[in-house]
C-alpha cells in the first residue's frame, strides 16, 4: 500500500466528516488486519458519535462502504485498498460480540448437530465470522437468502 494510497482515504474521510458538518481529524494506521481510519472522536459530542456510528452500525458500516468504492474506484484490483473505519472503539467492540456469536453459534451447533443461522449481519460481520470459524476444522459455513435477508449458516462438516 502506497502511501498516496492512505493518504486518498485519508483526506477522503476529513472531506466527507467536514461536508457532514462534524469536523474531525483522521488518524491512519496500519493494523495487521489491513489499514485503519479512525476518527478522532476528541471533539466529539456523544449525539455526533451516536449518528456517525448509527444503529447497529449502520452509519460506520456505510461510510466504510463508500471509502473503500470511491477511493478505490479507479484502481487496479491489485492496487486496490482496504480501509477500516473506526469510531469511539466500534469495531473492536463489535468484533468481541462477534467472536461471542462465533462461539455460541459453534457450541450450539456442536451440541445438538443442527444448523445454526445467524441473522441480521452485515456483509462484513459475516465475512468475519467466516473467518473466526474457518479455523475449526469440525464445522463449515456458507451464507444463504439474498439481501437485505441474507444470513449465514453454521453446520457440522
Amino acid at each position: 500500500m502506497s502511501e498516496s494510497q492512505i493518504q486518498r482515504g485519508q483526506e477522503w474521510l476529513e472531506k466527507l466528516l467536514n461536508l457532514s458538518k462534524i469536523p474531525s481529524a483522521v488518524i491512519p494506521s496500519h493494523q495487521e488486519d489491513g489499514y485503519w481510519l479512525t476518527i478522532d472522536d476528541t471533539n466529539l459530542t456523544p449525539n455526533q458519535i451516536e449518528i456517525l456510528i448509527g444503529d447497529d452500525g449502520n452509519v460506520i458500516d456505510a461510510i466504510q462502504y463508500l471509502c473503500n468504492t470511491i477511493v478505490n474506484i479507479s484502481e487496479e484490483s491489485i492496487e486496490s485498498t482496504g480501509y477500516t473505519v473506526e469510531l469511539d472503539g466500534y469495531r473492536l467492540r463489535r468484533l468481541k460480540e462477534l467472536q461471542a456469536i462465533a462461539e455460541t453459534a459453534a457450541m450450539q451447533v456442536r451440541q445438538t448437530g443442527e444448523l445454526f443461522e445467524l441473522k441480521s449481519l452485515s456483509s462484513a460481520e459475516r465475512r468475519q465470522v467466516h473467518s473466526l470459524l474457518s479455523e475449526c476444522d469440525d464445522l463449515e459455513t456458507y451464507s444463504i437468502g439474498q439481501e437485505p435477508d441474507r444470513r449465514l449458516v453454521v453446520r457440522l462438516r
